[in-house]
């Protein structure tokens, strides 16, 4: 995707106009190497609507419906609400969390957490977290060019390889962005051209773009796409994508596994936990959406309410994804009429160039 990138481009221009078919979905269009795309510069004319929309919040979501906190470790879990009560359990230690039914303050003052039905936790055992309220698009209509999200703030260059150009206003992360020209810069990095002569580098952004149908899936069947390199997900039914987003894939530890999998069982909420008695200890209450797909490694798409990393990896080898995001992936593959289809790649040039190799 990157030195080769306008070699490719010539080559398959000639090769369409041998064949007689246009190659320009509109004005200068570009060769997107390694997905076989075009991304198109800012002369194009834009599309008399976006065809990228935030979905409507059911009324029965979880999100915003829930409450969740860490537990420290070794929290000891009191049968009432004061610490001369009995003690139910003690949780040890690891990466906890707890689903919070509500809190208040006792006759002494203190606050405490009731976390299960007559188990309570004191406040200073219990950090309260919130959920991230990034939510991917909707996508009405095919798109015609990548797009994507900032996942680190930057302030954008007036030309590849520049400098930050100070009559830009920064991006913070999440800003949704389209993708009009690319250029190679230094050290054989992408820049791209996002609109109003803004141009960034592909560092700080995770892009989605159109892929085919893995074989084996059928033309009418549901499947999604998650691109371990570029961290994002993509919805699709048949050929036509209608979702996406950003997620969190397994750490290089705990990596994600690649292959097309087929989801087998899902849970409207349910725990999760793994590695009891070492290091990586893990124990997470209420998981929300939950869809899983890798029966090797246990793996899911799911909801995700202990971090706000979407963008990069951070997972124990399941796909995190925003509490809204895998909610609506979960409503709508319900009435699909397959098994939803997951497709796990990479889509990282140089993992291709040295299998090629």
């Amino acid at each position: 995707m990157h030195r080769y990138l306008r070699l490719l481009f010539a080559a398959s221009i000639l090769a369409l106009f041998l064949a007689g078919v246009s190659p320009v979905l509109a004005a200068n269009c570009y060769f997107w190497e390694g997905i076989g795309e075009y991304v198109c510069d800012s002369e194009a004319k834009p599309a008399a609507a976006s065809p990228f929309v935030t979905p409507v919040t059911p009324e029965d979501t979880l999100f915003g419906h829930r409450w969740y906190g860490r537990l420290a470790d070794y929290t000891n879990v009191y049968s009432e609400p004061i610490r001369t009560s009995a003690v139910v359990r003690n949780v040890g230690d690891g990466y906890l969390f707890a689903t919070v039914k509500r809190w208040f303050d006792n006759d002494a003052g203190e606050k405490w957490y009731e976390i299960n039905h007559n188990e309570y936790v004191h406040e200073d055992d219990l950090t309260l977290v919130e959920p991230a309220t990034f939510q991917g698009v909707e996508v009405l209509q095919q798109p015609q060019r990548p797009f994507g999200w900032v996942v680190q703030a930057v302030t954008p260059s007036h030309e590849p390889d520049g400098e930050p150009d100070e009559l830009f206003a920064e991006l913070p992360r999440y800003t949704f962005v389209q993708i009009y020209d690319v250029k190679v810069g230094n050290e054989d990095w992408l820049w791209y051209d996002i609109g109003d002569g803004r141009w960034v580098r592909q560092t700080f952004f995770s892009i989605v773009d159109v892929n085919p149908r893995p074989e084996g899936v059928g033309k009418n069947e549901f499947w999604t796409e998650v691109d371990l390199y570029e961290q994002t997900f993509a919805a699709y039914e048949g050929d036509r994508m209608v979702y996406a987003t950003l997620i969190s894939s397994g750490l290089n530890r705990w990596p994600t596994r690649e292959g097309l999998f087929q989801v087998w069982d899902r849970f409207y909420e349910y725990k999760m936990s793994g590695a009891e008695g070492q290091v990586d200890y893990y124990f997470l209450e209420d998981i929300p959406y939950i869809m899983y797909f890798d029966e090797k490694i246990g793996a899911a798409l799911h909801g995700t309410y202990w971090h706000d990393r979407f963008g990069f990896k951070h997972s124990h080898g399941c796909v995190n994804m925003p509490i809204k995001d895998a909610e609506w992936t979960f409503n709508w593959s319900a009435d699909a009429p397959n098994d939803l289809w997951v497709w796990v790649h990479t889509s990282d040039p140089y993992v291709h160039l040295e299998q090629n190799e």
